[in-house]
């Protein structure tokens, strides 16, 4: 007999609001499906039977981006994951997203959800994530904390995966030129560079480059599917990048001090189906491969928490 009153294919979903902002978290990976301001969308909206052609919204743990080849060495053993992106043969963007996440608590703003990483060969750490989406007047608030639940450290790094909605809800090629209308700020002196599989093989300043996002260029150098690293800083820590549109909604992102650089990817050439209407821009702990290089990992001792805090808030300028 078939199942009848399934939820949707996403999960339970958690509506939370708070003054003029609203958002839909979703059981199926902690991932945000959608997020508004004063009715706008700030990020690329899914429906909850939607599939999420371009991680639109994950949360990206135990790593984001790349591991090369899928397999990676911590502490004199090797591991190997599951190859996901088989044209770059690398494993990409962790496991969260694929699971489902228990809820532990909900309000009227705020939703708090919990996933333990199952025993996999490729990542046997006992690590047990919390996320916490919360909305408040200035913006929704992430709390990601992973727990090392086991005996031996545990390598970690995380990002979000936000499609920063250019508010122009286009199809395609057409995209491109929509976001070219759009203003990015990323405030960092270095660009990552990478190999034909998107692997770092270095850095280089951002000086006399396209890669020169701080002083608020126009989106019209695409394509972009690159990291920066080497930010500036709040006086608290933080760090931000900021995404400004033709209609005047400027939409900022970014984390506290673990945050060391962000990813940005315009879609440019994807296929129409896969092409979000917007620019993904993302902050995270580590960029590509750090499994293997050790660039900005976070080792979890046994017993020990690793927090970091992310926000997206918007605002009409």
């Amino acid at each position: 007999m078939m199942a009848k009153n399934l939820p949707p294919r996403t999960g339970q979903q958690y509506s939370i609001s708070y003054g003029d902002y609203k958002a839909v978290i979703t059981e199926l990976g902690a991932t945000m499906r959608k997020v508004t301001y004063k009715g706008k969308n700030v990020i690329v909206p899914l429906g909850a039977d939607d599939p999420i052609t371009c991680c639109h919204g994950q949360l990206l743990v135990p790593f984001p981006n790349r591991i090369e080849a899928g397999t990676y060495t911590f502490e004199g053993k090797t591991y190997v994951l599951p190859i996901d992106e088989h044209e770059r043969n690398t494993a990409i963007h962790g496991y969260g997203y694929r699971s489902y996440w228990k809820l532990e608590e909900l309000t009227e703003s705020s939703v708090t959800q919990s996933w333990r990483v199952p025993n996999m060969n490729g990542y046997p750490f006992d690590v047990i994530v919390t996320a916490k989406h919360e909305l408040a007047e200035d913006g929704l608030h992430i709390t990601v904390s992973a727990y090392n639940n086991g005996g031996e450290d545990a390598p970690w790094a995380l990002a979000i995966h936000p499609w920063l909605d250019n508010g122009f809800n286009g199809y395609g090629d057409e995209i491109d030129g929509h976001n070219a209308q759009c203003h990015l700020t990323v405030p960092a002196d270095t660009h990552v560079t990478v190999d034909e599989n998107l692997i770092p093989t270095g850095t280089e300043p951002v000086d006399g480059t396209k890669y020169d996002m701080r002083d608020n260029p126009l989106l019209v150098n695409q394509p972009f599917d690159d990291a920066w690293t080497d930010l500036y800083r709040e006086e608290d820590g933080s760090v931000h990048a900021t995404f400004t549109r033709p209609d005047g909604l400027q939409i900022k992102v970014g984390g506290d001090e673990t945050v060391t650089s962000f990813q940005v990817c315009t879609g440019t050439g994807f296929p129409a189906f896969q092409h979000p209407a917007g620019t993904a821009v993302e902050p995270q702990t580590a960029y590509a491969n750090a499994f293997n290089t050790g660039d900005d990992l976070i080792v979890i001792k046994p017993g020990e928490t690793s927090e970091t805090k992310l926000f997206i808030s918007a605002a009409e300028v």
